[in-house]
């Protein structure tokens, strides 16, 4: 059985707890139950989780970390100070016995941090990057179009989608790129189907409303628009106050909440399924630069729009994967 220590201390995104899971079980289902151990380790014994704040009680400490075959390091709050001594010592220490190192996110700082990762390429969250070379200059940054990078046994990624490219990743090494690609297929194919009926039930819902739906169809065909909330009111022939109610009691939004909302959606659907240039999306979208339509999907994902779009190919690519055809033989 291979163990995976999964080693996070206050502030850890609540993605980066449950991908390493999520990933790791679904290869355990396929293979066989006994195929990974996955440890949560802390040094204090409880953590409290990023937003939402939740506390957790993590029922390994830094002793899981001795026969791990994998240690995984999250992103943390206090990522730009130096480690506990304890905590780097044990890092080093795996890395001297050859153990495969891994950091998601912010997580990146700690390896960096104990020194393991001087001359070598990585990946940390995107706004991270240049304080990545400024605190640690011995780091290589890696490009922000890739989710994640490998050099060496380290293993780093940016982001959601990055952390969850590199948990494949891993689970490709050990058990070949087959069980791999269905790993991917079994994650991704139920998202992407639950945000499709997630969308059908929505728009079956304001359908059948007296509702603002025609407003909402006359809005979403006009993203690349600088729409104002007295447009929306004029389109819908109601107050301004009056949209907002029948906004919120009917999607659940205000207007420019929906609005921002719809963007994103849209954004998502061309990184996911074109190959628009960042600053058109941008632009058709309705974000207008570049960098406004970075900080909006970063808020919403957890992640760049070129790492989300890199990193949504290469699980595309792992499902979409077939082995060679066999060669010929004569007779």
């Amino acid at each position: 059985m291979a163990v995976i220590t999964v080693l996070v201390a206050d502030g850890v995104p609540g993605h980066q707890l449950t991908i390493p899971g999520m990933v790791f079980t679904t290869a355990a289902d396929i293979v066989g139950r006994t195929a990974y151990e996955v440890r949560i380790a802390s040094v204090t014994g409880t953590v409290t989780t990023g937003e939402p704040a939740l506390a957790l009680t993590t029922p390994w400490g830094l002793r899981a970390l001795d026969d791990a075959d994998t240690v995984l390091v999250t992103g943390h709050d206090g990522f730009r100070a130096a480690p506990p001594p304890e905590v780097a010592d044990a890092l080093r220490g795996c890395a001297a016995r050859g153990c495969r190192m891994a950091a998601i996110g912010t997580g990146t700082f700690t390896l960096a941090a104990a020194g393991l990762l001087d001359g070598r390429r990585a990946l940390t969250s995107w706004p991270h990057t240049e304080e990545l070379t400024r605190l640690h200059p011995g780091v290589l940054a890696a490009s922000l179009g890739d989710p994640s990078v490998v050099d060496g046994p380290f293993h780093t990624a940016a982001g959601v989608m990055g952390g969850l490219d590199l948990c494949v990743d891993l689970v490709e090494r050990d058990h070949g790129w087959r069980i791999a690609a269905e790993v991917a297929r079994r994650i991704m194919l139920p998202l992407h189907d639950g945000v499709v009926a997630d969308r059908e039930e929505q728009e079956r819902e304001i359908a059948d409303r007296t509702s603002i739906e025609p407003t909402l169809r006359w809005l979403e065909a006009r993203l690349h628009q600088p729409l104002t909330l007295a447009e929306l009111a004029a389109h819908a022939r109601i107050s301004v106050s009056s949209l907002n109610r029948r906004f919120r009691a009917q999607t659940g939004l205000s207007p420019l909440q929906y609005l921002l909302r719809a963007r994103l959606g849209e954004a998502q659907l061309l990184l996911e399924n074109t190959d628009v240039p960042i600053e058109q999306i941008a632009s058709r979208t309705g974000f207008g630069s570049p960098a406004n339509l970075r900080h909006h999907f970063q808020r919403r994902t957890g992640t760049a729009p070129r790492a989300y779009r890199a990193a949504c190919r290469a699980l595309t690519a792992r499902i979409a994967v077939r082995p060679p055809p066999a060669p010929a033989t004569d007779g």
